[in-house]
């Protein structure tokens, strides 16, 4: 956005971060705060620490300081972010994304860094990588995505390196764990704070490990989740010869290919909503299976219960994909299959965020730092979502004049429209006089840090 477009924006924006004072002590560190926020909303070339502060008229170093060391419970911003979500967005149809991001980054300060996968590269790169939880409120009339957690995958390799974690800032007790657990415990929290899931979805990273099923089982959350062709089930209930099974678990492309529980039904034909892709025809064939509990290596046993096992083929390019699901036997498959469909949610939120709020244009070095920079990009990112939600209800004679595709156009009073029927237009912006009031500061007074800092 333009200085303009921002201070069109601060009557809005300052009501919006006015929920989150309560978690500064100190009226200074907020009004960083507010820079900081106002600066990822800008129309800046990177949104980094250096740029903002610039633009800004704030002391570089005070920026740095005021990410890294003041006294400011980012934990509980992202508390208040949680409950205001389920406060004011709950639907009875919502789903949770559970996703990774990978920020491909050069050097070895950056916390977590390391060569390993990077999706923003497509390889295996110099990364970081963080785990997510989205939360959208699958309203098709009136959507909206909010991120509710934001956690660094800390590499093994850096969790055996306390020296090295401690000259990153990483507290002691944040250890390596592996993604699917980090994603249990942000939907546990999610869940206190009031956030009420439908449905849990991911792609395979998670849905290969039974334990991460188990879970899931555990919270009560239904859930669908995309699985590898080499995924292990029974189609039935082995029964037991000495101590092992008297036949062994099987992959589930060859359940799927041979296993007359499903070589005797038909394929059926289902249409699934993609955003990227438009909508695609999927050929699909489902039936009920035993999952592997493997807590004792030794004596792997079938699940108690049974899981929906669906094989899912394009009918336009051929792609196979194999979804498990713990939903009742008595749910459509159809909408099952939607639902796995609807992780483009995510993959659109993390594009916008990039483009909109610097997601990922973090130049850190210190854990704190990186953990408050993606919280505030995701309050950022939920006001522009807000305002979208508040503009798409407003009548269409004053504000929203279809065709127009997020352009001001004469008339409207100076406000961008939004298509009510499109997952993909732009955030609304209302731009007014330059006169109003910006958030970020032309001269705020430089601040000694350690008047601010943590004791």
């Amino acid at each position: 956005m333009t200085g303009d477009q921002v201070r069109s924006l601060q009557p809005a924006l300052a009501a919006h971060l006015e929920r989150f004072r309560h978690c500064f002590k100190r009226t200074e560190s907020f009004r960083h705060w507010q820079t900081y926020v106002g600066g990822l909303i800008m129309q800046l070339a990177r949104k980094s620490i250096e740029p903002i502060a610039l633009v800004a008229g704030v002391a570089v170093r005070t920026l740095q300081e005021f990410l890294a060391f003041f006294a400011w419970d980012h934990e509980l911003v992202d508390q208040t972010l949680r409950v205001t979500v389920a406060e004011e967005y709950a639907s009875e149809g919502a789903i949770g994304v559970v996703d990774a991001s990978a920020h491909a980054k050069s050097g070895d300060k950056t916390p977590g860094v390391q060569r390993q996968w990077c999706g923003e590269t497509g390889k295996i790169d110099n990364c970081v990588v963080g785990q997510h939880l989205l939360y959208t409120n699958n309203d098709p009339g009136n959507p909206i995505s909010c991120v509710l957690a934001s956690d660094l995958f800390l590499p093994e390799e850096w969790s055996e390196d306390r020296a090295r974690c401690r000259e990153a800032g990483i507290p002691d007790d944040v250890v390596h764990r592996p993604k699917w657990r980090i994603a249990v415990e942000q939907i546990e929290a999610a869940m206190r704070d009031g956030i009420h899931f439908e449905w849990i979805t991911f792609d395979e990273d998670y849905g290969h490990v039974p334990s991460f099923w188990f879970e899931l089982d555990r919270l009560g959350r239904q859930a669908v989740g995309e699985v590898p062709a080499n995924f292990r089930c029974w189609p039935r209930r082995p029964w037991y010869r000495s101590h092992n099974p008297a036949h062994a678990s099987k992959r589930v492309d060859n359940v799927c290919r041979h296993s007359p529980t499903f070589t005797k039904k038909r394929w059926k034909r289902v249409k699934v909503k993609d955003v990227t892709r438009g909508e695609a025809q999927w050929d699909v064939k489902a039936a009920r299976v035993y999952l592997v509990d493997a807590s004792d290596k030794k004596r792997p046993r079938p699940t108690t219960r049974k899981y929906w096992l669906i094989v899912a083929r394009n009918v336009l390019t051929g792609e196979v994909k194999y979804f498990v699901s713990n939903a009742p036997a008595r749910m459509p498959v159809e909408g099952i299959l939607r639902v796995a469909f609807a992780r483009w949610h995510i993959e659109k939120w993390f594009e916008r965020a990039k483009q909109e709020t610097g997601f990922g244009d973090f130049e850190m070095r210190t854990y704190t730092s990186l953990i408050r920079h993606w919280l505030s990009a995701r309050v950022a990112m939920f006001f522009l979502a807000s305002e979208t939600v508040r503009l798409r209800g407003e009548k269409s004679g004053d504000h929203v004049r279809a065709g127009c595709e997020g352009r001001a156009q004469p008339g409207d009073g100076g406000v961008a429209s939004v298509r009510a029927d499109s997952h993909d237009a732009q955030f609304p912006v209302r731009v007014l006089p330059a006169s109003q009031p910006s958030l970020v500061r032309e001269s705020p007074p430089d601040l000694c840090p350690a008047q601010e800092a943590a004791p």
